[in-house]
């Protein structure tokens, strides 16, 4: 698991040092960092959504998906729930950047994808290049939320790990075509949380989570 413990380090890493810039930037330029956040997140999201779209063969299942899957976060209050954890920590907005954080470290193809090739080849390319990414992204979030981001690098090594561990049940399942479907979910979350981060709207990205496990579903009855 070198790759997975790397690219949790890298959280770390970007975490603390952008929580310790933030405390010499005042509150204009924090300002330009949150805007740029956005920015960043609703173009990677729209990135990601495009390049996945054309490749899915059920053009119709993602928007079944955040239906179904936002109905049930909002009914388990997910992102309610989410706010007051994350609010013990922080009298900042920290469950906004940390939601986003997670959303961008934990849900593109390089961190799914990456743990597999580790574990059945050895290779730990996609997590040695997810890891660099990942640093840059946890030191913009942390400079703007604080160094309550480096709990997303939790998060991510529970989610990598468990991805490593069973790799070799997921390795016949974790099919292109699937993977396509949960690429497109996971852009339209990435890009919700841009948007969230711009107040161009609320869309409470948290309470559409479950919209992930609705392809999953869909793929094991077929």
């Amino acid at each position: 698991m070198i790759g997975t413990i790397v690219n949790t380090g890298a959280i770390l890493a970007g975490s603390a040092i952008g929580s310790a810039v933030r405390k010499g930037i005042n509150e204009k330029y924090q300002g330009v960092l949150f805007n740029a956040m956005g920015l960043a997140a609703t173009a990677l999201g729209i990135n990601t959504l495009v390049g996945n779209m054309p490749d899915s063969k059920y053009p119709v299942l993602f928007i079944i998906s955040l239906a179904v899957g936002s109905l049930l976060g909002t009914w388990l209050d997910l992102d309610g729930r989410f706010n007051s954890f994350t609010g013990r920590f922080s009298r900042t907005n920290l469950g906004q950047g940390l939601s986003t954080g997670i959303m961008l470290f934990c849900f593109g193809t390089l961190s799914i994808l990456g743990p597999i090739e580790s574990s059945l080849h050895g290779d730990n390319t996609f997590l040695f290049t997810n890891a660099t990414l990942d640093f840059v992204t946890s030191m913009t979030l942390a400079s703007a939320y604080g160094i309550g981001i480096a709990l997303s690098g939790a998060v991510l090594f529970c989610w990598q790990g468990a991805i490593f561990l069973g790799a070799g049940f997921l390795s016949g399942f974790l099919t292109p075509e699937l993977m396509t479907e949960i690429s497109i979910i996971g852009g339209i979350l990435i890009a919700s949380s841009g948007l969230s981060i711009l107040k161009i709207k609320d869309c409470k990205t948290v309470n559409m989570l479950p919209s992930l496990l609705v392809p999953i579903v869909w793929f094991l009855f077929l």
